[in-house]
Formats: structure tokens, sequence, C-alpha cells
């Protein structure tokens, strides 16, 4: 019998995971491609051998999304499969608009059918936005087993940007295991707080392999989710974390809807920062879309390691890359480190963007006075450090979670901004407890 072709859209990520636990050992499916965007410079690459299995010998191609239409066409592909993390509804439709009109079905798989089993308890942290507040969360959960006497692994969503027969199973436990790995800054931003919080942290691309060695290091095991994605590992406790400074973006943007909808626990973080009608609107939300879930709700304190450097300066701010680019965030800790510590002026990061920034810029017309600390590559990370140092400004408010002082060479002071997570009241800090108790029971 022919095998029905299949083509996977995504952007390094749940497409990868997608193909390896539905379609790799499967006889009745062809992936005839990836396509990637959203993400530079992850097209143009090999799904390679020793990932891909018996079925593709010589791996599979990973095409630039603009050319799904001809590939639908060329390959007579007959289904094509969405696996992205962090989309409108309205975009979702569009591409599922493009594969049709080009001849082919469209389709989007349910998180469960991928889910992988462990043998340990997990707890998933996952967001309805990019930069709603999981990594702050994760954090503050990890430790706080970990003082229950607990020990803790991390697996974080994937982000092989990189030579992927050489990303299978990545295994973090210091800051040098970084560089070995040649972690990218977006990397860096959601591994560095974890390593140097004393955990271990899981990573890569085959994420069966991942959590098997995941276990046997650990007690539980915390899914530190990506974007807006659902876990690839079937949890125990589902913690959706909600921005209400987009308020309403969990109604509209895929998939956070349908982890929002999953969710055991729903935390409306950032109440600190929004006003009273985006906390009870996205609550209000929330509540209709699952009604069996416990809302909480969070602040996130920021708090800067110089303050000197922030107060009467004339600051630039340089801001987590996929919150404010794909994420949309109009603005983030940086600012809000600016406001709480009086600097004189913010100057607009916009005005000296060099290279491929000055790309980002045009591609988000909304970004103006936060610089994304882009750092897919080494080109884009020389690019940040040109902006910085071209920039007029008394000093540079870091707000991404990497230290960027450990990777660019600035002429001005930079002061990095950190953020946790303070929840209200001691419901969710209970909550936690109480699955802390259960683990500790069946030890």
């Amino acid at each position: 019998m022919e095998r029905s072709k299949v083509i996977i859209i995504g952007a390094a990520g749940r497409d990868f995971h997608m193909f390896n636990t539905s379609f790799r050992n499967n006889p009745n499916f062809e992936v005839v491609a990836f396509t990637a965007a959203q993400i530079p410079y992850i097209s143009n690459r090999i799904y390679p051998k020793e990932l891909s299995g018996k079925f593709y010998p010589k791996g599979i191609k990973i095409y630039d999304e603009s050319e799904l239409p001809g590939l639908i066409k060329k390959t007579k592909t007959q289904t094509c499969i969405l696996a992205y993390s962090d989309l409108s509804f309205n975009e979702v439709m569009e591409k599922a608009s493009i594969v049709n009109a080009n001849g082919a079905n469209f389709g989007l798989a349910a998180p469960e059918t991928q889910y992988l089993k462990s043998i340990k308890p997990v707890i998933a942290v996952c967001a309805v936005r990019t930069g709603s507040g999981k990594s702050q969360t994760s954090r503050y959960i990890a430790l706080m087993l970990r003082s229950l006497g607990l020990r803790v692994a991390i697996i974080r969503h994937p982000m092989p940007y990189g030579v992927l027969k050489d990303q299978i199973v990545q295994r973090y436990a210091s800051m040098k295991d970084l560089d070995r790995y040649k972690a990218t800054i977006e990397e860096r931003e959601d591994y560095e707080h974890h390593i140097r919080n004393g955990f271990v942290l899981f990573a890569g691309v085959d994420y069966e392999r991942i959590l098997r060695e995941a276990e046997k290091e650990a007690d539980v095991i915390i899914w530190d989710g990506g974007n807006n994605d659902a876990p690839f590992i079937k949890p125990d406790l589902l913690i959706t974390v909600a921005d209400p400074l987009r308020a309403g973006n969990e109604l509209n943007y895929y998939p956070g809807n349908i982890v929002a909808r999953m969710a055991d626990v729903l935390l409306i973080n950032k109440i600190n920062s929004a006003t009273t009608n985006q906390v009870k609107e996205v609550e209000q939300n929330l509540a209709r879309v699952n009604p069996k879930a416990k809302i909480f709700k969070a602040a996130s304190s920021v708090k800067a390691d110089s303050p000197k450097l922030i107060t009467g300066k004339r600051v630039l701010i340089v801001e987590d890359g996929p919150s404010i680019t794909h994420g949309q965030m109009l603005f983030g800790a940086g600012t809000i480190a600016a406001r709480q510590y009086n600097a004189a002026e913010i100057v607009n990061a916009k005005m000296y963007a060099t290279g491929t920034l000055k790309d980002t810029f045009a591609k988000y017309p909304y970004l103006n006075n936060e610089l994304p600390a882009m750092g897919y590559s080494v080109k884009q990370i020389k690019d940040l450090e040109a902006t910085i140092n071209k920039a007029d400004c008394d000093s540079v408010i870091s707000a991404t979670p990497t230290d960027i002082r450990n990777i660019i060479n600035s002429n001005k002071p930079i002061v990095q901004v950190h953020y946790d997570l303070k929840p209200d009241g001691n419901g969710f800090e209970s909550l936690i407890s109480d699955f802390a108790k259960k683990i500790r029971k069946k030890k």
C-alpha cells in the first residue's frame, strides 16, 4: 500500500517531537519534508538519519516555510500538519488556507497523542503566550520541591537550532555545559537560572531518550515549557500561566488556548504590573473555558543588581528576544525596572539597530524602545554588541534572563534585572507542598 505523504509545518520544536512519536516508525505515512519559520537560520538543514529511523536512511530535508506551496505540489503531499507553538488563530487559519489552496488537507494534532509517559511524577508549566512567566514559575516550584527534600530534574522544551545530530540528548549541570553545547542566547535565557540554582536540566531533540536520562536523577520532573506549547510528557499536574498585560490573548492564540483548557491550575501572573480590569478580564476568560481549574494569582517581582546604574540615568533596555518579537509583549521587565528605579530616560533602541537587528525591527514594527536580545547566531550576537555600543546612553538595563555581560563586550555599564514569582497568598505554595507530600509518601 502506498504511504500517505505528509509535510510537518513547524519551528524546530514540536515538529520534531511530532515526527518522533507519531511518524518515525509509522509504515502508513511518509514525511516528505519539514518546513521552518519564525526562528532565523533553522531551515536548509537535514533532520538526520541518526534521528529519522529506518524509513528515512538519508534523513528529511527542512525547507523554509515560504516554499510550502511548491513543496505540496512537487511531492504530491496529501496532508500538512501544523506543529507550531505560538500563533494567533488568524495565523493558524491563514496557514490552513495556504495548504488547502494548494491541494492538501490541513491538520492539527492533540497534544495527548504525542505524550511520553514517565515513571516519575511530572509537573508541567505551560503558558497562554510567550513571555507570561513560565521560567520564573518553574524556578519557584523547583526551589520549593528541593527545600522539601526532593530531587528535581528539569526538562526544557526544545530549542535545537544547531547541528541536530549533536543535540539529540543534552544534559546541563554547569555553566560550562552552555559553552560545550554552543548554546544560543535564547537557550541561555531559559537554562542559566536553573543551572545557577544548582539543578540539572535536560533538553535536545529526542525526548523519549531525554526523559529516560532525567528519570535516573530525579524524584520529580518539571517540564519547563516553551512559548505557549503543550507538554511533551504526560503531566500529573499541569500549571498554565496567563499574562494580564495581554488580556484576551488567552482566548485567541494557539496552542495557548489548548493548555488553558487542559490545565489543572491556572496562574495569573504580573498582577503588580497589570490593571485591576486586565486581571479581572483574564480571570473571567479562564474561568469560562476551564471552570474546573484552580485559579491563583502572582506578582512578577523585578530587582536590579545595581540600581544606581538606573536611577537618574539615560538607559537602553535589552529584553528577552522571543517575548517581545513573536510574543508581541509591548514592554517587559526592563521597562518596569526603568520606571521602578526612576531612570531619567529610556532611549529609542530602534535608532541604533545594526545589521540583522534592523531586519528584526522591520519585521516587528511595534518594537521601539526595547532591544530584543537576538542571539540565534554569531552574527546576531555581534550585531547586538554593536547596537549596544552605538547607543547614546549612560547605561544598559539587561532584562534578558541570561547575563549578556558574559557574552558581549560593552562600552558602557550593564545592569542585570532579575524577576521572580511572588504568589499572592498561600494557596499556590500549599498546592505544591501537598503535591510534594504525596511523592514523599510513595518513596
